[in-house]
């Protein structure tokens, strides 16, 4: 299936702009949520939905259900891997680092691990225990595990029903839905860790975003598929919210707090739980995007550096974790313990390295292309 190009820069964006907020530098807050109150991790999460939605719904349409689970599974197994190795790295590479230099932001970052080792490996190789900034890719290998039903019964019965159900969850994860199962978990299995050691994501609050990506990749591929056409209206207020959350984030009172120190009416816009117009606002630039886009990919230059990124999101994501954790090993946290020309030479040194792995990937993927399908043999 050809890529397309322009979801590719689009995953690169994102990857660029997790970078710049996870890297420890002075343009970590002027470049956090640069949209509005919406961050990359949820236009990433969202697009790779759409990806997996478009590119499984054809595999389940030319090869048949089956192929899709195996591809949905082998994919997941790569994710995992990727996880695991990343994981590994941290607990020893990065580990000892921080203990041998006394890093406090190394020390915060594994206390659970330092306080239990044994426990936090093996539940860490589970996927329970989720370290900040490690929580993510546990998120893709779920989503990627139960993807196959989803998508089939989509396909097969339309997407009113998964997207109902969809909603219902994550309307559930607003009130504690998520805590009410850990509970019975604990409750049943007795098991010893925390809440807040399983990652800062709300895995049942963003499975929306990735249900939603799934229905509007596969009602792409659709044989019958008619191009989105939005009204004016809707576009018109689609703006307002855009341009109301783009203001409030960079000219309001509080910087990334919408409400300051008000922790109930942040919520509303809470992240991690995926709050109701935190929502809002990504509805409204997706709208803004399906308009607005192809005129802008037709107008502006194919940025390059960000489609090879996108191409090779995973091992990117992975690389970027890695220079962010040396970051914080060596530097800490302090976006300010570097000069001006420090934090430039840092960034230069970081998207080198990045770009470097994604053009390692690309060419390593065309060798084993070209070795599998030598000059001449038919495609």
């Amino acid at each position: 299936m050809r890529r397309l190009w322009e979801i590719d820069a689009l995953r690169g964006l994102m990857l660029v702009l997790m970078t710049l907020t996870h890297l420890p530098t002075r343009l970590t807050d002027p470049l956090g949520q640069p949209f509005g109150w919406v961050s990359a991790a949820e236009g990433f999460v969202l697009l790779s939905g759409f990806t997996a939605g478009l590119v499984y719904s054809r595999v389940a349409r030319e090869r048949g259900v089956g192929a899709m689970e195996r591809a949905f599974w082998k994919r997941a197994f790569k994710v995992y891997l990727a996880q695991a190795a990343t994981l590994l790295f941290l607990f020893t590479v990065i580990t000892r680092v921080g203990v041998r230099i006394d890093q406090p932001a190394v020390k915060d970052l594994v206390s659970y691990y330092l306080a239990h080792p044994q426990r936090a490996f093996w539940s860490g190789l589970l996927l329970l225990y989720e370290p900040a900034l490690l929580d993510i890719l546990p998120m893709y290998v779920l989503f990627m595990l139960v993807s196959p039903p989803v998508l089939a019964f989509g396909m097969r019965h339309g997407w009113a029903g998964v997207m109902a159900i969809s909603a219902a969850i994550w309307l559930g994860a607003q009130f504690g839905l998520s805590e009410w199962i850990y509970g019975w978990t604990v409750a049943l299995t007795h098991m010893e860790l925390p809440f807040h050691e399983m990652g800062a994501f709300n895995t049942l609050a963003w499975q929306l975003l990735w249900c939603g990506g799934l229905w509007l990749g596969a009602s792409r591929s659709a044989p019958d598929a008619q191009p989105l056409r939005l009204p004016a209206a809707v576009v018109t207020l689609a703006a307002g919210v855009a341009l109301w959350g783009l203001l409030w984030r960079h000219f309001g009172e509080h910087g990334q707090a919408p409400f300051g120190a008000d922790i109930q009416r942040n919520l509303w816009f809470d992240k991690w739980q995926l709050g109701p117009l935190r929502l809002l606002n990504l509805l409204a630039l997706c709208v803004l995007a399906v308009r607005f886009g192809p005129a802008l990919a037709r107008w502006l230059p194919r940025p390059a550096p960000l489609e090879a990124m996108g191409a090779a999101s995973l091992p990117v994501f992975c690389a970027h974790l890695i220079a962010v954790l040396l970051t914080l090993a060596l530097f800490g946290d302090d976006q300010l313990a570097r000069p001006w020309w420090g934090d430039a030479l840092l960034l230069v040194a970081v998207f080198g390295w990045l770009y470097g792995v994604a053009r390692l990937t690309l060419w390593i993927e065309r060798r084993g292309r070209d070795m599998r399908n030598p000059q001449g043999a038919p495609r």
